[in-house]
């Protein structure tokens, strides 16, 4: 969209106004209220203003440090703009890891979704083809460069997949057109923006109310706030935040972690999530040294899947153990477990036999036709 300083709108003086307030400087920038964020942003959504003064405003936001209402003003401007559609299922849980993927040690999140299904908690991925700062591997990228599957225009056939399988994956583009129609500007802009954070928070799928929950993660300390602040306004019954493996839902792996979960009590519980403690000692070892063996291994997606889908088929391999903590885990955060070692042991067992294998290959091949 180009334009003459003529031809300026009121749209264009008011995101200029925006952009005068938070683009002088680290010292002489102000901070927007929470309409003025949401504003700001619904603007750069419907495309109001010019592809320029979109760039500069993400940019601009992300580099000055968000307050908190303005990332509540952020959340409220993508909430308004997502395609959410009702589920007729009585729980299900939205699995939203960063949508710049992953880089560094395999993980098999995309594996662990159709194995909650099997243990009782339906599941779905929420993602898209990676975007920047990591262009990493996304679940949509497992999807599309790996199975095969349409890259988009098949929402509704996702929505009645997960329905009859109790798991699947729903992409930004069918989603969120809005975001996605911002993807050369992100991929312009390089670095991650004010997007990143409040992304994760949308939910595209409502189940029947009281059993809608959330698992997601950041990377940075501090942002668990503005998450947790978030997840109050939602339509989420039970939200889940924490720091795991690049900012994914693999809680305390990596390193021991907090999880903060938001489900309307008067403050967020804080769980802390550590092998050691959250297992038994051969549990714990298992899923460390599987962990531990995998930071070493050079590997493509072909690789990755050759991981997942071996310990799907039959319970080996080095995913394995790594599948079922992540499963197990999330099963228990939800409050469908009595521990996460019940849990880790439901999951475990869900992978012996090839049900959860044959119902993934299944799923695909309907994905395909």
């Amino acid at each position: 969209m180009k334009k003459t300083p003529a031809e300026s709108t009121p749209d264009d003086d008011r995101m200029k106004d925006y952009l005068q307030k938070i683009a002088t400087g680290p010292k002489m920038s102000k901070n927007l209220t929470e309409s003025e964020a949401e504003d700001a942003l619904a603007l750069i959504l419907n495309q109001k203003v010019s592809t320029v003064r979109s760039a500069v405003f993400l940019v601009a936001a992300r580099m000055k440090r968000e307050t908190l209402q303005e990332n509540i003003g952020y959340w409220k401007a993508l909430d308004k703009s997502t395609i959410r559609h009702p589920i007729q299922l009585d729980r299900l849980l939205q699995i939203a890891d960063p949508f710049d993927g992953f880089s560094r040690t395999p993980y098999f999140g995309f594996y662990s979704i159709p194995v909650l299904a099997a243990i009782g908690l339906p599941a779905y991925g929420h993602s898209a083809p990676s975007l920047p700062p990591k262009f990493g591997i996304t679940f949509e990228n497992i999807l599309h460069q790996h199975y095969r599957t349409p890259l988009q225009g098949n929402h509704t056939q996702r929505r009645e997949l997960i329905k009859e399988f109790r798991f699947g994956y729903i992409n930004m583009q069918d989603a969120h057109p809005s975001l996605e129609q911002l993807r050369s500007v992100r991929i312009e802009i390089i670095k991650r923006t004010t997007l990143s954070t409040m992304e994760k928070m949308l939910m595209p799928l409502e189940a029947r109310s009281g059993g809608n929950y959330l698992a997601t993660g950041y990377f940075h300390r501090g942002y668990e706030i503005p998450m947790m602040e978030v997840a109050k306004l939602s339509r989420f019954d039970r939200t889940l935040v924490g720091n795991g493996q690049e900012g994914a839902t693999l809680y305390g792996v990596h390193k021991p972690a907090t999880v903060f979960i938001e489900s309307g009590t008067e403050k967020p519980d804080e769980i802390p999530c550590q092998l050691s403690v959250m297992f038994s000692q051969e549990t714990a070892s298992k899923i460390k040294d599987a962990y531990e063996a995998l930071q070493s291994e050079e590997y493509d997606l072909k690789k990755l899947a050759g991981w997942g889908e071996l310990a799907l088929k039959k319970g080996t391999g080095p995913a394995a153990s790594l599948i079922a903590c992540q499963a197990g885990t999330l099963l228990h955060l939800c409050g469908l477990s009595s521990s996460f070692q019940e849990g880790y042991d439901s999951a475990r067992n869900a992978l012996y036999g090839g049900s959860c294998y044959n119902a993934l290959m299944e799923y695909m091949d309907r994905l395909r036709t």
